[in-house]
């Protein structure tokens, strides 16, 4: 099977085509190499045979005049959510004119479509109105779970905004073209590959941090760090999708939450004693007690639907995220210092 991964450059982009490559699959890449660690990971995809195609994925011109691909898979998102607020003509360029251009190119060439949406399609006030403003400054229990059918309606950044938008273009393209499609809406994605910078991602974010004893912020909710995330071990998702993609023939148009759910999740405060305990480190903290009206205190997956229909669940905890996530961090730090 022939597959094309955009965003293939990037953190799951580069994990996913090394993976997929690995289990016998014919994988490209498109990326226009513009993000810090991009030049890296394409040395490991070129150490791997795979080929990376280099330009934006709004050149519509350029993608019709790729080959033909079985199945694409779509990473590519400006996913910084405050970036998202200044730069909004580049993000709508890229997660959603980008996605309009692969469905197209699918719908030309008669491809299957894996989506990667995320889990900040749900609204901001749904979110907030699960946690009581009196046990923000105190530990956060989980209380709710997100599943494909909650609410939708309602503000929840540009980039919620642009990647819901995409999940519906993509059910047009379904309902008028036959185009079929699988769509996970992910939580946050952690491990090795991450550079550990502030467009990374807080888990690598807050472990190269204490790598290399920087002092950090506890924002928003009072400057506690009790807010709450589920978390996904790259590796998890790796393996979800090839499941999805050996059981392709039976696609049913379907929507899935993934996340790292109960079996993995954090609050910061939390994370900042697991990385004390793994890095042997231990660093200041300031409190901001201002919220960004993006931030959210709280978000766990419920993966039952795509329990139920793989067999699948996340076998790594938050310390095998965190623990993995150091040792790549701490063995490849002259890399990290050269790209960044």
């Amino acid at each position: 099977m022939r597959v094309l991964i955009t965003g293939g450059c990037g953190f799951v982009g580069t994990n996913l085509a090394i993976f997929l490559n690995s289990k016998g699959f014919n994988v490209n890449c498109l990326d226009n190499l513009s993000r810090k660690g991009s030049r890296y990971n394409l040395k490991l995809l070129r150490n791997n045979k795979i080929k990376n195609y280099n330009f934006d994925i709004y050149n519509y011109k350029k993608i019709q005049k790729l080959p033909k691909y079985d199945l694409i898979v779509d990473c590519c998102a400006e996913a910084a959510v405050e970036i998202s607020k200044k730069n909004i003509d580049s993000v709508i360029n890229t997660n959603f004119l980008g996605t309009l251009n692969i469905l197209k190119k699918a719908k030309k060439d008669k491809s299957k479509i894996i989506f990667l949406s995320t889990s900040r399609v749900y609204p901001i006030k749904d979110i907030n109105n699960i946690i009581k403003k009196k046990i923000i400054y105190s530990k956060i229990k989980i209380k709710k779970t997100f599943a494909e059918n909650d609410n939708l309606r309602g503000p929840k950044t540009i980039y919620g905004l642009t990647k819901l938008s995409s999940e519906m273009l993509i059910e047009e393209f379904a309902y008028a073209f036959n185009l079929k499609f699988i769509i996970n809406r992910c939580g946050v994605i952690s491990g090795p590959l991450q550079f550990g910078k502030q467009d990374q991602g807080f888990v690598s974010l807050w472990i190269w941090s204490h790598l290399r004893k920087k002092k950090m912020k506890y924002i928003g909710y009072g400057g506690f760090g009790n807010q709450v995330r589920d978390v996904l071990h790259i590796d998890d998702l790796c393996e979800l999708i090839n499941l999805q993609i050996r059981k392709i023939k039976k696609i049913n148009n379907q929507i899935f939450t993934v996340g790292g759910s109960k079996k993995s999740y954090t609050s910061l405060r939390q994370l900042t004693h697991i990385c004390e305990k793994i890095t042997k480190n231990k660093i200041k903290f300031d409190k901001v007690t201002k919220t960004s009206i993006y931030d959210i205190p709280y978000f766990i997956t419920n993966n039952n639907l795509v329990t139920k229909t793989y067999g699948w669940k996340p076998k790594r905890n938050i310390l095998k995220v965190v623990s993995d996530t150091f040792l790549w961090l701490k063995n490849n730090e002259p890399i990290i210092n050269k790209y960044f």
